[in-house]
Order: structure tokens, then C-alpha cells, then sequence
């Protein structure tokens, strides 16, 4: 059984909050996050960022009731409705999208990038419309709150669905401070610094720095804050990745001596909030090969890291308490 909501000042139990990130589209990975709530016992699910999945792969009709599609790279024929289930069973562990489509259909989509841009969104978002039901079905008769946000690679049309289906367990709290109990309050930022991807929702520094002022100005207390920034704070060891070569497409990794070179591709804003303000806790995401914690002052950061095309999840358990943090523990299943 959950734990039940018991909190506040004055010996009250500690919340147990479970983060996670960047799952981007993986149904196994997203359900795994929801059963978190009961196999865990914690008293909120935060998330944050990177909803949407990447890709948008057609299955085409071919003769005789089989089909045909294409995967990184490889030529797939399916013969069988085990094969099709299976492939397609595949797709939603990958995060990626899918719709069945003939040959003449099939064609309307090949070079014409509106179209497939279109396709992509519609598939998107009724994915996370679905995921909002599952979350508040699966919730539903417990204390456990979601809340949900978008991440850089997240486009504001499919982020809608998080405010257009029934909620009660489920809270958007993109770009808000919302009370996680009655001691603490969550504050949300979903930009990241920009990347060589040029992906929907990347800010300036200066621009990330302006939205945490304006959020913080809504904080009476900033050492009671837990700060959910999906980007992490620059050369932490939260945000270290491989330097790209922007200059083509795709990016490629940049070598050095023979070496591929690696960098920092966190936040200086988000540094600064955390050694200025000293919240409860700093939980990132963004950056998927740095799983870790860092220290600034007073402030644990952490970065679970993700595995999500693996159908892993990798999260944390933080139990705060007192404007403090009082246990954490990192967790892969």
C-alpha cells in the first residue's frame, strides 16, 4: 500500500517523491513510472521532461495481408500477425509512432515533411491524452499525485494535452510552482539551453534565468522549493555528453587526438538558481548518460539518467522533509 499523505512541519513523516525523465514516447517506460507510486510507497510521481518519443514509422500494406516497414536502418516484412504485433509491440518500447497505411496513402507522406509533421503531432498527442487516462485511472482512490511536463524536445501542441483531458490526479505544472505538501512547493521549468538538434523548446540562458526570477518572485520560501528543471546545471557532471558537430546533419561527435571530445551542456542560469536560492533539492534531466548527483551549498542535484528505448526506467526516490533532504536512493527496473 502507498503511504498515506501525513505531512508538515513538527515531526511530520518525510514526502517521498519519485523523479524521472526524458522517457520520450515509451509506453512500457511511462507505465513503469505510474506502477512507481505503489512498488516504491512514495507520495508523488514528478516528471521532468521529454514526453513526446522521436520518431514516426509507417507500416505498409502490402498483397496477401502482409506488411512492410522500415527500422533503423533495416527492411522489415511481415507475414504474420504475431510478426506485425511484435514489431509494433517493438515501436512502443522505442517511444516511436506508428499507423498503418496502403501503399497509395504511403505516398502522400513521402517528401512532403508538413504532412509527416502533422501525422506526428496527432500520434503524439493522443498518446499523452492516453497516458493523462492511464495516470488518473491507475491513481485514481490513492493521495498520489502526477505531475507532468515537457521537456525541450516537446511541442507546445501536443503539451496541451495535459490540460484537456478530466484531471485529478494528473497536475501540468509546466512553468509553475504548485505545492507538492503543506510544507514544500514544486517549481517546474521544462526549457533546456539550445542543442545541435534545434529541437521545439530551447531557450537562451538569459531567457531560462528570466523564467526562474519570474517563478521564484511566487516563492515565499526558497529553501522549501523543489526545483524540477528539466536541464541540468552547466559542467556539474550532470549535463557531460559528446560535443557535436553542428555544421552537418546529423550531428556528429567531435574527436579530438582520436578521442571523441566531451563537454558540459547544462545551464548557467540553472547553477546560479540553485547556489543563490539553496531549495530543498535540484532534479534534472536532459542530458541521458549522466546519471549522478552534485552539491551546491546546501543542495543535492541529482540526474537519474534514462534508459527508456531499453523499456528501463531509471529514477530516484528523494524523501524530503523539513526543507531538507532526508534519503534518497537511485533506482533502475
Amino acid at each position: 500500500m502507498a503511504r498515506r499523505l501525513r505531512k508538515g512541519k513538527g515531526g511530520a513523516e518525510p514526502t517521498r517523491l519519485f523523479y524521472a525523465s526524458d522517457i520520450h514516447g515509451s509506453e512500457v517506460t511511462y507505465r513503469k513510472f505510474l506502477r512507481a507510486a505503489t512498488f516504491y510507497e512514495v507520495d508523488a510521481l514528478v516528471f521532468g521532461g521529454d514526453l513526446m518519443g522521436k520518431l514516426l514509422i509507417p507500416i505498409v500494406r502490402d498483397a496477401g495481408g502482409t506488411f512492410r516497414a522500415r527500422l533503423q536502418g533495416q527492411n522489415h516484412h511481415l507475414t504474420t500477425a504475431e510478426q506485425l504485433a511484435d514489431f509494433k509491440k517493438n515501436l512502443d518500447t522505442l517511444g516511436f509512432y506508428w499507423f498503418e497505411c496502403d501503399p497509395e496513402e504511403y505516398l502522400t507522406y513521402e517528401g512532403n515533411q508538413d504532412r509527416i509533421d502533422e501525422k506526428f503531432d496527432e500520434l503524439a498527442k493522443e498518446r499523452l491524452a492516453d497516458w493523462v487516462v492511464l495516470a488518473e485511472e491507475r491513481l485514481a482512490g490513492t493521495h498520489v499525485r502526477a505531475y507532468l511536463c515537457g521537456g525541450n524536445d516537446d511541442t507546445d501542441a501536443v503539451l496541451k494535452a495535459l490540460d484537456e483531458a478530466p484531471q485529478d490526479r494528473v497536475v501540468n505544472c509546466e512553468n509553475l510552482v504548485v505545492p507538492l505538501d503543506d510544507d514544500h512547493v514544486l517549481v517546474t521549468i521544462g526549457y533546456s539551453t539550445p542543442t545541435p538538434w534545434e529541437t521545439p523548446r530551447e531557450r537562451t540562458d538569459p531567457e531560462i534565468a528570466s523564467v526562474i526570477q519570474k517563478l521564484m518572485a511566487d516563492v515565499p520560501d526558497a529553501t522549501r522549493a523543489v526545483f524540477n528543471f528539466h536541464c541540468p546545471p552547466l559542467d556539474s557532471s550532470l549535463d557531460t555528453c559528446l560535443k557535436l558537430d553542428a555544421s552537418v546533419w546529423p550531428p556528429k561527435p567531435l574527436i579530438e587526438n582520436g578521442q571523441p571530445i566531451e563537454y558540459g551542456a547544462g545551464s548557467q542560469s540553472v547553477t546560479d538558481a540553485l547556489e543563490g536560492y539553496q531549495p530543498v533539492v535540484g532534479l534534472h534531466g536532459h542530458i541521458h548518460e549522466s546519471r549522478g548527483q552534485a552539491r551546491f551549498g546546501r543542495t543535492p542535484a541529482f540526474n537519474p539518467g534514462s534508459e527508456y528505448g531499453e523499456g528501463v526506467l531509471r529514477g530516484i526516490i528523494v524523501a524530503v522533509q523539513g526543507g531538507e533532504v532526508v534519503g534518497h536512493q537511485f533506482t533502475s527496473g
